[in-house]
């Protein structure tokens, strides 16, 4: 069974930074898609940041390119996303998903986000 477990979330102040972290128990880190949604109260859930695992660009939503940089650890089969520059409207509570599909772009993420994990809460105060 494929857990994946966020954490890094917390408080910060506008312009400030944060780094998540998404273990994914079960899952090759090497062999599919995994990726970061956010999603703010009373809003829909939107895609931040995805990657193929395997190798190949990162694909990002417009609203965090430049700010925010995903990357893995292989070894530790671990999810990262470097958040910097962090504005008020980043505040969501971000989650994890992993799977596969011939496409791991925040378009198709229907199609491979099959595991998710809980969340971890990010507050931007400004």
């Amino acid at each position: 069974q494929v857990q994946p477990v966020e954490s890094g979330g917390g408080s910060v102040q506008a312009g400030g930074s944060l780094r998540l972290s998404c273990e994914a128990s079960g899952y090759t880190l090497s062999t599919g898609c995994m990726g970061w949604f956010r999603q703010a109260p009373g809003k829909g859930r939107e895609g931040v940041a995805a990657i193929s695992t395997g190798g190949g660009s990162p694909d990002y939503a417009d609203s965090v390119k430049g700010r925010f940089t995903i990357s893995q650890d292989s070894a530790k089969n671990t999810l990262y996303l470097q958040m910097t520059g962090l504005k008020p409207e980043d505040t969501a509570m971000y989650y994890c998903a992993a799977g596969q599909f011939v496409s791991c772009s925040l378009f198709w993420f229907s199609a491979w986000a099959k595991y998710w994990g809980q969340g971890t809460q990010v507050t931007v105060s400004s």
